[in-house]
């Protein structure tokens, strides 16, 4: 059994297997996720697991280079907002670089779901909770 790190084995399976550039949202309870594209469902109840505990979770394993946010968050969900963005900042810090940041439409957003290697939906109920992950290097 591992010590430490992501448990889940399905999750701990997709992180291992990700490139440079293939993206992994992870998603609020709502967000509609398109036939065919891989989800690791994690919801349990509203609002269990949070967004932010599963950001945590897999950030602390993923190398990032980008992330894309619906701009709708900033004015729907705008603690959760500074709290991401804030993450993001110590992501930067934690690894040496600047991350990208994009924002679009939730409808462009959700264009982007078929192209994902996954989507881990979370039981979160704020509006807006969801974000791409695009995968970077560690050199």
């Amino acid at each position: 059994m591992k010590r430490q790190g992501l448990l889940n084995a399905p999750l701990a399976k997709l992180i291992a297997e990700l490139g440079h550039t293939d993206t992994l949202v992870i998603a609020d309870a709502g967000l509609p996720i398109p036939p065919g594209v891989p989800r690791v469902d994690l919801a349990l109840r509203p609002g269990l697991p949070g967004f932010l505990e599963v950001f945590d979770a897999l950030s602390g394993e993923l190398c990032v280079e980008e992330a894309t946010l619906a701009s709708e968050m900033l004015e729907a969900s705008p603690d959760l907002h500074a709290q991401l963005e804030a993450r993001l900042a110590a992501l930067e810090v934690r690894d040496g670089v600047t991350l990208g940041r994009t924002r679009v439409a939730h409808e462009d957003f959700k264009r982007l779901l078929p192209s994902a290697r996954a989507v881990v939906r979370t039981g979160e109920c704020t509006p807006f909770a969801n974000v791409v992950l695009r995968s970077g290097v560690p050199f």
